[in-house]
C-alpha cells in the first residue's frame, strides 16, 4: 500500500528544522537585543521563546507535509533521504552533488559580498549618509551563533523556500503550461524558482525595515542580495532534490556568518 507521503522523510525535516529553529536563536537574540531593552514584555521571555518555538514547529510540520506532497506531483523532492529510509547506500549520489552544491554556496556568498561592497553600500552612502551604517554587515554577532545560524539557513528556509514555496508555484504553474505527463516544463520551474526567491528577500524587508528607511535602493539591496543564492538553490532543487539544495546554502552561510562573521 502506497503513502502519500515518504512519513520517515516527514520526521525527519520536521525534527531537524525544530532543532535549526533553536539553534537559531542565540543568533536572532543578539541582533534584537536593542528592541527588547525598549520593549515591555508581558510575559516573561523564556516563555514567549518556547512558544514561538512551539508555534513554528507546527508551522513547520504543515509546510513540510504540503511541500512533500506537492513535491512528488512535479517530480522534485528528497532523493538522499528517500534512499536513506529504504536502506540503500547514498554515498555515490552525495559525492555526485556535493562538490557542485558547495562550490555553488561559496560562490553565491561571494557574489552577494562583491555587490554590496562595490556598488550598493558606496550607492547608499551617498542616498542616506550616515543612516546607512545602520546596514554595516561587520557588526554581526560571534562566529559560532553564525555557525548556529547556518543550519536555520540550511535546513528551515530550504525547507519553507524550496520544498513548500517553490514545489507550489511549480505545481500551481503546471495547471498553465505542462509536459506530455503532466509535469511543469522547464520555464514553470525557473519562474517558480525566482518568484521564490524574490519572496525570501521581500521576507527581509520587516526587519530592515526597524535599522533603516525603505528607499527604492534599499529594497532593491535587500531583494536581489538574497535572490541570488535562492535563484542558484533552487536550480540545484530541480537538479539534484532538497539535499543539494540545502548543503549551497548552508555552504553560502558558513562563509557569510562564520568564516567572514557578516
Amino acid at each position: 500500500m502506497k503513502t502519500i507521503i515518504n512519513w520517515r522523510v516527514f520526521f525527519i525535516l520536521w525534527i531537524a528544522s525544530t532543532i535549526a529553529i533553536i539553534a537559531i536563536l542565540p543568533y536572532t537574540l543578539e541582533l534584537q537585543s536593542g528592541a527588547l531593552e525598549q520593549l515591555d514584555l508581558p510575559i516573561p521571555l523564556p516563555v514567549i521563546i518556547t512558544l514561538q518555538v512551539i508555534q513554528n514547529g507546527l508551522f513547520f510540520a504543515v509546510c513540510i507535509f504540503l511541500g512533500m506532497l506537492l513535491a512528488k506531483r512535479i517530480g522534485l523532492g528528497t532523493p538522499i533521504l528517500d534512499s536513506v529510509t529504504r536502506g540503500e547506500s547514498v554515498f555515490n549520489k552525495v559525492r555526485a552533488f556535493l562538490p557542485i552544491s558547495i562550490g555553488f554556496g561559496v560562490l553565491a556568498s561571494l557574489l552577494i559580498i562583491g555587490l554590496d561592497l562595490y556598488i550598493f553600500q558606496p550607492a547608499l552612502i551617498q542616498e542616506l549618509g550616515e543612516k546607512a551604517n545602520a546596514l554595516n554587515l561587520t557588526a554581526q554577532p560571534a562566529a559560532w551563533k553564525g555557525l548556529l545560524a547556518s543550519f536555520y539557513g540550511g535546513i528551515a528556509e530550504e525547507i519553507l523556500l524550496r520544498l513548500f514555496a517553490m514545489s507550489l508555484l511549480a505545481w500551481l504553474g503546471s495547471f498553465v503550461n505542462k509536459t506530455r505527463d503532466g509535469k511543469p516544463t522547464n520555464i514553470i520551474f525557473w519562474i517558480a524558482n525566482i518568484l521564490a526567491a524574490i519572496l525570501f528577500g521581500i521576507g527581509h524587508l520587516p526587519a530592515v525595515a526597524l535599522v533603516i528607511p525603505l528607499t527604492t535602493l534599499v529594497i532593491i539591496r535587500i531583494v536581489l542580495l538574497n535572490a541570488i543564492g535562492g535563484i542558484m538553490f533552487g536550480w540545484l532543487y530541480q537538479k539534484h532534490g532538497l539535499e543539494s539544495a540545502m548543503v549551497a546554502h548552508f555552504s553560502a552561510d558558513i562563509v557569510l556568518h562564520v568564516l567572514l562573521a557578516l
